[in-house]
Order: structure tokens, then C-alpha cells, then sequence
């Protein structure tokens, strides 16, 4: 008899979780996100209502408020919404689907829980729903977020609602009166030399910000990519740990460095939103991370509309290095409502939900990124000109199964698509962290990193060989 814990193979031979641990590692993590503070809670459980739980992000409190007059009243189905923010959805849907309790029948998951709970039979494969609504328009999205939300069976396990990889942002008419001209596709070498000729090119001006904040979702999430292109990786095909290995060592001094030679005040401290307070402030040069920033660059009250750069995730070794990430919508495979939870993933996800919060409320508040005819749209391309080509040509370049120069373990860029990546990245966020605040050396910091690697590769091989 097998057991407990011993690790299932898939049909592509790679070794998978069970399900109970799946559910124990995943909620146990502590994963960082936005909050915007309120929830609602489920309602009646009718025939013809479906119950949602989502995070609270605004592209979904958008959603809320359009259901009611528009998808309800289209389609008699009515749609009660828990709306929490990250850190507790996460945990919510984690116990929920993990216990298959059927209490909701749809949830927002990214790209990074989607294959994991697909290979644990906790979410509904879509393929059938997606060949009997051809209207939905499946080719139409884009292509790695399409891949990003498989199985290991090849199917499909959820839609994007909308998703964002990475680039370069920067101020054009600061490096313009430097007379510096940024390439379309930069190398890091290339970056650190023009943060340092941009530091204090205006008072109080940082050459660049980068994430220094502690957390797996937080400081890793872009310097996993810098780990990436500098030929590094967290793990081996075969589960060697590799976060003192020569190539993660040169990306993180790299990356220490330029943070602290260059960058903004309490890098330590600071995560996407700090870096966007700072760059909309005019408190840095440049800033790299998320495409979905420029959405808020770009608005009509932000002080920097109209001054942003926008060009490709800087590289070294790859020929890009941008990350892939998309809050996107599964079902529960306990739900009993599967039929009318598809026409809700439908309607959401669809080109016509694009155009009615265009219509009803502005082009810069349409969940993008996941879909190439918005980027044709051209009212949609009118009102974000500046980064709609950049973002596209991002998520197109993006490749979660090959994102460095050796095969991986599991599927993922700016994250290792495990169950204990969670856990483990920010263990040693932590310890980097430190290292940007001056506390430890990168040396000692990736010493004790790869030991807590060594521990989740150490149980990945001895499940193996069980």
C-alpha cells in the first residue's frame, strides 16, 4: 500500500503533491497582495444562483457592481459574492477547495494555484464549456496566459480576468535632458549605468526603485526574473537547490547593489505600491515592475501622465525576462451548478464585458492583459497608448515553461509553481531583505537560503523515491 504522503505521477511523468499536503502547505503561506478592506458573504443557494468569492482588487469590485443590471439580468442568474482581500481569500478558497465543500462554485485564482489545484481534482477542467460556446472566443487569449492556466492533463482549468508580466518603467524627459537614450530592450549592465547617471538628476530623485519588501509575491517577484535572465534558478530539473549557485549569487549582488548604490530611500521596506507612490511623486528615475503600474501612471490625476517610458523587462542572458501573472476564474469540481458557473467565467472574461466597462465607466478601469483583440480595440488603445503595445509584446515574450537557460522542476517565472514555493520564498525574501537593509552580506544571506531550499528539495526527491 502507498504511502500517505507519497507523490502521484502525472501523464507528463512530472511528480505532483497529494492532495491533503497540497491543502496544508498552501494554507499555511502567507502571500502578499493589496487590500481594499470590505467582503460580502454568500446568499441564497437557488437553481439559478451561483456563489463567487473573489478578491477584492479593484478590477473585481468593478465586476460587482456591473452583475446585477447586466449578467443577472441577461441570463436570470443571480451571483452572491464574498469579496476578501488576498491574503484571506487565498486561505478561504485553499480550505474550501481543498475539503471539496461546494459552498462556492466559482473563485478568482491566479496562474500560480490554478495547475496545482488542477492536478489535485479540486477545479472543473473547461474544455467542454469552451467548445460549446465558440462566442467566448477561446484563440483570442493570449497565449502564455492560455498555457499559464492548464493542467498537467493539457486541459483547460481557468480564464483570465485579467493578467500583467513585466517591463522597464522610466522618465523620459529626465533622461532626455541627461541626453541618455533608453534602448527598446535593455540590458541590466545598461540599467545600472543609467540609474547612476539619473541618481539626483532632480532633488530628491532615486536612479531607480525596486522592490525590497519581504515576501514571495513581494522583493521575488522581480528579482526572480533577474535570477532568470542572469542563468540562475531556484531548483534543477532534478531537484537540486540552487540559491548559492554562482549565476542566483551574481543576480542578487546585482540586485543589492543596484538597490543600494542607486535606488530609493528604505528599499527594505518598499513593495510595488511604494514604488509606485515614489515614481508618481517624482522620487525615481526609473522603476521596474508590473505592467499593470502604468495603468495608474497614465490616469488623468497622476502627475506623471505623459512623462513614462515604457520598454521591455531588462535581460542578460535570455532573450526576455518578463514575469506572467493573471488573477483568473476556476470552478469548483464539487460545485453542482457547473453550467450556469461557466456562463458566469464567460460573460466575465469576455470581449463584451471589456466594452461595457469601457463604456460604463472608463478604457483605463478594463481588466487588459488578457486578451489580443484588446490591444486593437481602438478605444481601449486611445486611452492607454503610451503602454498597451509594451504590455502586449510582455505577455506575449513571457514563458512560463522556459523561463531561464535550463528546465525546471515545475512551470512558473517570477515563482516556482509548487505547492511550498510560498513558504520557502519567503523564507528567503527575508533573509535578502536583510541584505538590501545592510543587516547581513548577500553571502551570508543565500547561505542560510540554500538551506531552506535544500529542505523542499530534500522532501521532493525522498517523496520521489518512495
Amino acid at each position: 500500500m502507498a504511502r500517505p504522503d507519497r507523490r502521484t505521477r502525472t501523464a507528463s511523468g512530472r511528480a505532483r503533491l497529494p492532495r491533503v499536503l497540497v491543502a496544508a502547505l498552501l494554507g499555511s503561506s502567507v502571500l502578499s497582495g493589496c487590500a481594499l478592506g470590505w467582503g460580502g458573504g454568500v446568499g441564497g443557494g437557488g437553481a439559478d444562483t451561483i456563489n463567487v468569492l473573489m478578491v477584492n482588487n479593484p478590477q473585481m469590485v468593478d465586476l460587482q457592481k456591473l452583475t446585477r443590471e447586466h449578467f443577472t439580468a441577461e441570463t436570470g442568474i443571480e451571483v452572491n459574492y464574498t469579496v476578501l482581500p488576498e491574503n484571506d481569500v487565498r486561505d478561504k478558497i485553499s480550505q474550501e477547495f481543498s475539503s471539496q465543500a461546494g459552498t462556492y462554485d466559482v473563485a478568482s485564482l491566479s496562474n500560480f494555484e490554478i495547475p496545482i489545484y488542477a492536478d489535485s481534482g479540486w477545479v472543473a477542467p473547461l474544455d467542454e464549456h469552451i467548445a460549446e460556446t465558440p462566442d467566448f472566443d477561446q484563440g483570442d487569449i493570449l497565449g502564455p496566459m492560455a498555457e499559464s492556466l492548464k493542467g498537467e492533463d493539457g486541459k483547460i482549468y481557468g480564464e483570465p480576468f485579467y493578467g500583467e508580466s513585466s517591463f522597464l518603467m522610466y522618465r523620459k524627459d529626465v533622461l532626455e535632458a541627461e541626453g541618455i537614450e533608453m534602448p527598446e530592450k535593455p540590458t541590466w549592465p545598461q540599467v545600472a549605468e543609467i540609474a547612476a547617471q539619473v541618481d539626483g538628476a532632480e532633488d530628491g530623485m532615486a536612479g531607480i526603485c525596486l522592490r525590497g519588501l519581504p515576501g514571495w509575491g513581494q522583493v521575488f517577484a522581480p528579482l526572480t526574473t533577474v535570477v532568470n535572465t542572469f542563468g540562475g534558478t531556484w531548483f534543477t530539473e532534478d531537484w537540486e537547490a540552487q540559491v548559492d549557485s554562482e549565476e542566483f549569487r551574481e543576480a542578487t549582488q546585482f540586485y543589492v547593489d543596484l538597490v543600494r548604490e542607486h535606488g530609493q530611500r528604505g528599499a527594505a521596506q518598499s513593495g510595488f505600491t511604494e514604488c509606485l507612490n515614489n515614481v508618481q511623486q517624482g522620487n525615481a528615475a526609473m522603476w521596474y515592475d508590473a505592467t499593470s503600474a502604468a495603468g495608474s501612471l497614465e490616469a488623468a490625476d497622476s502627475p506623471v501622465k505623459g512623462k513614462m517610458g515604457y520598454v521591455a523587462a531588462p535581460v542578460v542572458e535570455t532573450d526576455s525576462s518578463g514575469w506572467l501573472y493573471a488573477w483568473s476564474w476556476a470552478i469548483q469540481q464539487a460545485s453542482s451548478k457547473k453550467d450556469q458557473a461557466w456562463q458566469f467565467m464567460a460573460w466575465a472574461s469576455s470581449k463584451e464585458y471589456e466594452e461595457l466597462v469601457g463604456n460604463e465607466l472608463s478604457w483605463s478601469q478594463v481588466p487588459a492583459g488578457k486578451r489580443a483583440s484588446t490591444y486593437e480595440n481602438p478605444d481601449y488603445v486611445a486611452e492607454a497608448q503610451a503602454f498597451a503595445e509594451p504590455t502586449r509584446r510582455a505577455i506575449e515574450a513571457a514563458d512560463p515553461t522556459d523561463p531561464g537557460v535550463q528546465p525546471r522542476p515545475a512551470m512558473g517565472i517570477q515563482f516556482v509553481g509548487i505547492p511550498d514555493f510560498p513558504d520557502v520564498g519567503t523564507a528567503v525574501s527575508q533573509l535578502v531583505s536583510s541584505a538590501i537593509a545592510g543587516k547581513l552580506t548577500v553571502d551570508e544571506a543565500l547561505e542560510q537560503g540554500q538551506a531552506l531550499a535544500e529542505d523542499t528539495a530534500d522532501a521532493y526527491r525522498e517523496r520521489e523515491a518512495r
